[in-house]
């Protein structure tokens, strides 16, 4: 699998309760944060549900 760093670039105020949980269950907590995953099919399917919230970026 490869690692992904995942960075909150929008406030979660408008998102949903789901999508809130979900960028707790990531690990970000607040706008600017940074988290490194390995990217497995759940946290995939995560991180589909909060895209418009967050930038992906793969690390080599």
């Amino acid at each position: 699998m490869s690692k992904v760093k995942i960075t909150q670039i929008k406030s979660k105020n408008g998102a949903t309760k789901k999508q809130s949980a979900t960028l707790e269950a990531l690990g970000i907590r607040r706008i600017h944060q940074t988290v490194e995953i390995e990217l497995n099919p759940v946290y995939k399917g995560m991180l589909d549900k909060v895209l418009h919230l967050v930038k992906v970026e793969e690390i080599n």
